[in-house]
């Protein structure tokens, strides 16, 4: 191996390094936090980012680890969301029925540009508006940390972006459960609105395990038709996020990592990808996400945060109860029984 090589590749690792001692902190809070509690109420996606946050404020890196850091908010976490492409089975997807598809794919893009023009009207930037916007609509941290390097957004962004919609998603998964009673919900309508507004696919089943398997079953399935929003959603914001009077390179239009999503669920959908091999690739994906994060929680400004923090929080939750209303009138739409 050549020695310009190793040189380089040696200026990476004091960042990765860091990112990946935060990391795997994280982990060990969530493991301890499961121990303790039954479940993972801080998931160590969002413990990465306090963390990390925590450590900037207290001693600032040097220059040493900034190659390693933005390697990893950059380069890892384009990397995992191709992986997530392998969550996506687009034959379960299929089978949900055209009207319920067509009806996530309208309530995602109402969403979307509801909770854009409420972030906007809070008086949010354009790029934090289009983060809560994209987190609250299709996966919460996930549509989020996908978004960010399409939009351009910097480190204060996603990171108070994330932080306030994981509060957000713990108190949707405990509080949605009491709508069955109030409303009047069959398991099914339940699980569809579960689905279509709990962030993530381990707080649909949080959400749905407590009220009935059917819940389960439809909630998981509706949120995976959200999850497969991601792709173009993403691309479509890419295409939209170009200069003025000058067309950007092919790869800003349509970023790497959204091809590679793309490829990656078809590839799954076509049976390509063993059955065996679906754990450990979102496994990797998980690492991967969780390291990113610690980078970007290395990179933030928690002075940023906290004095954007009442508008963020105000955009994110009121766009999620408009996300509910839609959804709520999504399933009367249909007749779901």
């Amino acid at each position: 191996m050549p020695v310009s090589i190793v040189h380089r590749a040696k200026e990476y690792l004091p960042g990765l390094g860091l990112c990946g001692a935060v990391a795997l902190a994280a982990l060990l809070l969530q493991s301890i936090e499961a121990r303790l509690f039954g479940r993972a109420w801080i998931e160590a996606l969002v413990l990465a980012i306090i963390l990390g946050a925590i450590l900037r404020t207290v001693w600032r890196p040097a220059p040493a680890f900034k190659r390693g850091t933005d390697f990893s908010a950059r380069i890892l976490l384009e990397i995992a969301i191709v992986l997530l492409g392998a969550s996506v089975d687009i034959d379960a997807i299929r089978a949900a029925g055209p009207a319920l598809a067509v009806g996530v794919v309208a309530v995602v893009a109402t969403a979307i540009a509801t909770s854009y023009i409420t972030g906007r009207t809070l008086g949010l930037p354009h790029r934090m508006a289009l983060l809560v916007a994209a987190g609250n609509s299709i996966c919460g941290n996930s549509a989020i940390a996908a978004t960010a390097p399409v939009i351009g957004a910097d480190a204060d962004e996603v990171v108070s972006s994330i932080a306030f919609t994981a509060v957000l998603g713990v108190v949707t998964v405990l509080a949605l459960p009491l709508l069955v009673p109030l409303l009047g919900l069959s398991a099914v309508q339940y699980g569809v609105l579960a689905g279509l507004t709990v962030y993530a696919v381990p707080q649909v089943l949080a959400a749905t395990v407590p009220v009935a398997a059917q819940s389960v079953q439809i909630g998981t399935m509706v949120k995976l038709l959200r999850v497969l929003m991601l792709g173009p959603v993403v691309l479509a914001l890419g295409m939209g996020n170009r200069s003025e009077g000058k067309l950007p390179p092919l790869h800003h239009l349509v970023p790497w990592f959204v091809v590679g999503f793309i490829v990656l669920g078809a590839t799954r959908t076509a049976g390509l990808i063993p059955a065996a091999a679906l754990p450990p690739i979102q496994a990797i994906a998980s690492i991967l996400t969780i390291i990113a994060m610690a980078a970007l929680g290395l990179g933030v400004d928690i002075g940023a945060v906290l004095r954007s923090g009442r508008r963020i929080l105000a955009a994110a939750f009121i766009s999620l109860l408009i996300l509910g209303a839609i959804s709520l009138g999504l399933i009367a739409l249909l007749h779901i029984p």
